[in-house]
């Protein structure tokens, strides 16, 4: 399906809360993702974007231009967030908002984290309308990370080798994803690019 290439699939993390445990499975992720000859990532945080308070949306998206030129350059996403009361976080929210057309037609794929035993579900089932908004493909195969806070040793060490495979299919559904929206969207032609 043509060039075969690294592809560049950021990660963000999507919570500003002190001692985070979403921070280890984002820090674990992308490790992960790293390991792979097909992909380049850097983590984003939502920690770093100093969001102002008087203003919204789109028109501030030129004060962040390290992640909008990330997003013009990605071929996928991959979002860490934790469920808050059913939902994600109002920071995440505010944050991926600063852009629009540079989503389209680019994959992303959910980790939800929670300290219950649901592994951020509700949060992953809250955030598919909202990304399908800003043109983002979602792909099948969410990491979900329940009881987080027995996940992982003091150290952040992932304790439970399931999470080696699942890592992988969750991973390679989103390579899938990613080379071939890439494809389309060198290949096809849309009112978008």
């Amino acid at each position: 399906m043509g060039d075969e290439g690294t592809l560049y699939i950021p990660l963000l993390l999507g919570t500003s809360r002190k001692e985070r445990e979403s921070e280890k499975v984002a820090k674990w992720v992308l490790s992960k993702m790293a390991e792979r000859d097909d992909i380049e990532t850097r983590l984003f945080d939502v920690r770093d974007f100093d969001l102002p308070r008087d203003h919204y949306g789109t028109e501030i998206g030129g004060s962040f231009p390290e992640w909008r030129d990330a997003i013009i350059r990605a071929d996928g996403l991959v979002i860490v967030s934790p469920e808050y009361n059913h939902g994600y976080p109002g920071v995440l929210k505010s944050v991926l908002d600063v852009l629009l057309k540079e989503y389209i037609h680019k994959a992303v794929a959910f980790v939800g984290v929670s300290a219950g035993p649901w592994g951020g579900v509700r949060v992953i089932e809250a955030m598919v309308p909202m990304v399908r908004e800003l043109g983002l493909a979602v792909t099948f195969t969410d990491l979900q990370f329940p009881s987080v806070g027995s996940k992982f040793d003091g150290e952040g060490n992932l304790l439970d080798p399931a999470y080696e495979k699942r890592v992988a299919g969750f991973l390679d559904e989103l390579i899938w994803m990613s080379r071939t929206l890439r494809w389309g969207r060198q290949n096809v032609k849309s009112k978008y690019h």
